[in-house]
């Protein structure tokens, strides 16, 4: 018996080429540089590296060192104003305004018109160490020259319009 063999059979075949992996492209608006909260919570990171060795120095944390500059501003305010100010509940707030009562730049008495209410005012010491201006060294740093003043105003105006947005929602704590 004789078999024959189709030209097919005899052709050697080259194995079959891989085929080349396309490039994936990058999901559009999913990149973590392409979101707005994300680049201003690492801003927010970054102010808080740089201004620790500033605040360090002078025995403060950024939190305290706000709340000081809030109360530069308006002294005598109560504890609860004082908070909505830094967007800062009266639990949170209550040990960092002790803590800078015993290092002796605020003092906090009780308001003689409604009891409940503690008002929070610098002292002389509180004054002058703010008098030193700590965040000037700062605004060189971040490197937005005459640029920086509009800068801010658009966060803040950022910040205002996200707070009216979510009015009246719960907040996570």
């Amino acid at each position: 018996m004789r078999t024959s063999q189709t030209p097919e059979a005899s052709v050697t075949r080259a194995p079959k080429a891989e085929p080349k992996a396309e490039p994936k492209a990058e999901p559009k608006g999913r990149k973590l540089s392409n979101f707005l909260c994300f680049a201003v919570y690492s801003a927010n990171l970054a102010f808080g590296r740089a201004y620790k060795p500033i605040l360090d120095a002078v025995g403060l944390t950024y939190t305290q060192y706000i709340a000081m500059v809030a109360l530069s501003e308006a002294d005598d305010q109560t504890v609860s104003t004082l908070g909505e100010k830094l967007f800062l509940e009266s639990n949170t707030l209550t040990p960092i305004l002790k803590k800078l009562e015993l290092s002796g730049y605020l003092t906090r008495t009780r308001d003689p018109a409604d009891e409940r209410q503690v008002r929070v005012s610098l002292t002389p010491a509180g004054r002058r160490l703010l008098d030193t201006d700590l965040s000037h060294a700062l605004i060189g740093a971040c490197g937005l020259g005459d640029e920086f003043p509009v800068v801010q105003k658009s966060v803040v105006r950022l910040r205002d319009n996200l707070l009216r947005a979510t009015k009246g929602q719960k907040q996570d704590s």
